[in-house]
């Protein structure tokens, strides 16, 4: 299975960063890319808790079908590990019937101190087959960049 690698420096100490990647409020507002729009269903930000969240493209003639509805990607999300400061893992289930974005990915968000602020990597492993490796590096790519715009 396919996986992709994508860093950010945020102008921000690794806490607040790594705060903002647990705050449900925050989330909706940077874990979303460019064409879609965010909601949060249900949020649990502890070790063995979880989430439920929905991306939904913001244009109705958007080209690409959503994975859960024609316009919409629901999915829930485990938190696996979380390490203050430091790395969060999750694993994240699409909610579809389509038997190739059914497999559970991993995503690992590390942040790493480095000069002028953190360098927040998210690494996605395990990508479902039926999600392109490239569609979820721009995704990622646009997400990281909005979660630096909110500290700048």
């Amino acid at each position: 299975m396919a996986s992709t690698q994508v860093s950010q420096i945020v102008k921000a100490p690794c806490a607040a960063v790594y705060r903002a990647c647990l705050d449900p409020e925050m989330i909706v507002r940077w874990r979303v890319p460019d064409i879609m729009a965010g909601a949060i269903h249900s949020f649990d930000a502890r070790e063995g808790g979880g989430y439920r969240m929905s991306l939904t493209y913001r244009d109705d003639d958007h080209p690409v079908g959503g994975k859960t509805s024609a316009h919409t990607d629901s999915f829930h999300g485990r938190f696996l590990e979380l390490i203050p400061d430091t790395k969060i893992v999750e694993t994240v289930r699409f909610e579809t019937n389509a038997p190739d974005l059914r497999a559970p990915m991993t995503l690992t968000t590390s942040f790493r101190e480095v000069d002028g602020g953190t360098e927040v990597t998210i690494l996605c492993e395990n990508l479902p087959p039926g999600v392109r490796a490239e569609d979820n590096e721009l995704g990622t790519r646009q997400s990281l960049k909005k979660l630096a715009a909110l500290f700048a």
